[in-house]
């Protein structure tokens, strides 16, 4: 099926992060896996996309999937997955993902994003009317702008610190 338009965003992102799965997948077969470049390169991607994307989807896109009874139970496993890559992202954080963690995290997020576009988004397509995708696009258009939509790793990648472990002055 394809895309609707106002979910095209959220698929872009998919892609961006699908790579990075891709090539930890690749790096840990062949054995090459330095640890550290792959966790910033996680949290350079959480800070530049996929904490907006998380957030846009908890916000919008799951709240208008839990009205259909078909979509529900769905919804409940992708809000334990967006929870489980958090904690690999935390992890990352504190430099504490060994290659096997870092393999299974690439491993939860390619299922996790199969999963939204192979069943949840393909499940909105059927049930959403015209009118509720334009507004729902409205609406991940605004939570997404401030997303720049890339990964692109610097020479050195900013630290993660928790939105529970910043303070303000």
């Amino acid at each position: 099926m394809l895309r609707d338009k106002n979910l095209v965003p959220l698929s872009r992102q998919h892609q961006h992060a699908l790579a990075l799965c891709v090539r930890i997948d690749r790096a840990h077969q062949a054995g090459e896996m330095d640890c550290s470049p792959w966790q910033a390169e996680i949290i350079q991607l959480w800070e530049q996309e996929v904490a907006a994307h998380f957030a846009a989807e908890e916000r919008f896109i799951f709240p208008a999937a839990v009205r259909f009874h078909a979509l529900r139970e769905l919804v409940s496993d992708l809000i334990e997955d967006h929870r489980k890559l958090r904690e690999f992202v935390l992890g990352a954080a504190d430099r504490q993902l060994d290659s096997d963690s870092l393999r299974e995290f690439g491993q939860k997020l390619s299922q996790h994003i199969r999963k939204e576009e192979r069943q949840l988004f393909e499940g909105l397509q059927k049930v959403l009317s015209p009118e509720e995708f334009e507004c729902l696009g409205s609406q991940l258009q605004a939570a997404l702008a401030a997303a720049p939509g890339a990964c692109l790793l610097s020479s050195e990648a900013t630290p993660f610190v928790p939105a529970s472990q910043k303070h303000t002055s």
